[in-house]
């Protein structure tokens, strides 16, 4: 029950889902709960049958646990186990959240879910091969099997915006990515509106692209987000000093990388974008947010 799975377990259970995450730890544990989630201990390494026989519960399942290098899809490692157990289940429904980094470094191209993948690092490679694994998993079972191809992922808490005020020093993943001249990105509301169509519209075998319109450089982004910050909030940024994209942002080591198109999203799952653009998904968090001072 990460950053996407808590925004969708809040919007599902207020049009009376019943929704139950999975975390690694204790603390996340009681951390969750405190916010009224429903939650249960998982190890995907070396998992209890007692966690994985509440499966025959649900009706939908969403998969959101990140790839490990060198070990792949962490549950995927008791897919035989899974599969048996599913198998006696109430399961529909089950969508895997992978990443538009298996498409690789593709020269600035428009990219559709046709375009070959062809991943560079070995976390992208890890990706791919657990989109497959989940959707054989679920053709093997008759399931409504999805695979959604997520760009950089952002919402309240959690966008340039909160970066630039909480003024704290940016990752090395940070760093690297400001050298891409393009960048897909989406806003939590609209992968959630799109898990949603995908529940109502299920396809039995299905791979989209869960991105916006705009594909634009991160210094772009961050840009923005600076001017938004210093105009509701004077002060609170230092003036005249270059962004931290700008910092990190060295000509001539850009990767055009990829703009990543979303037809099909709109096309199939009826999806009309609540933020097309970064523009508005910024414009809308920081609309939100209260005075960080105070």
């Amino acid at each position: 029950m990460g950053f996407v799975g808590q925004f969708i377990a809040q919007n599902l259970e207020k049009e009376g889902w019943a929704v139950t995450g999975t975390c690694t730890s204790t603390m996340k544990k009681k951390e969750l709960e405190k916010r009224g989630f429903d939650v249960c201990l998982f190890n995907a390494n070396e998992p209890e049958l007692s966690a994985l026989n509440t499966l025959k519960c649900y009706t939908h399942l969403l998969v959101s646990v990140p790839s490990i290098v060198g070990i792949g899809d962490p549950v995927l490692q008791h897919g035989d186990l899974l599969r048996s157990i599913l198998m006696d289940g109430n399961l529909q429904w089950l969508c895997y959240l992978s990443s538009t980094s298996v498409y690789g470094d593709c020269g600035g191209a428009w990219v559709d879910e046709d375009y070959p993948a062809s991943p560079t690092s070995e976390l992208a490679k890890s990706r791919l091969a657990a989109e497959e694994g989940w959707l054989n998993l679920g053709h093997s079972l008759g399931l409504s099997t999805q695979v959604f191809r997520l760009g950089g992922i952002y919402g309240p808490g959690r966008s340039a915006v909160d970066t630039i005020i909480k003024q704290e020093p940016w990752s090395k993943s940070q760093k690297m990515r400001t050298s891409k001249q393009y960048t897909s990105r989406v806003h939590v509301e609209d992968i959630c509106q799109a898990l949603k169509a995908s529940i109502c519209m299920p396809s039995f075998w299905g791979i989209y692209n869960i991105v916006d319109d705009d594909p634009a450089p991160r210094e772009e982004v961050f840009a923005y987000a600076e001017d938004l910050v210093k105009k509701k909030w004077p002060g609170l940024v230092k003036q005249n000093t270059p962004s931290r994209a700008e910092l990190y942002y060295k000509k001539g080591s850009s990767r055009r990388d990829k703009r990543v198109c979303n037809e099909r999203m709109k096309r199939e799952l009826g999806v009309t974008l609540l933020h097309p653009s970064y523009r508005s998904g910024l414009l809308s968090i920081i609309n939100q947010m209260k005075n960080p001072c105070q």
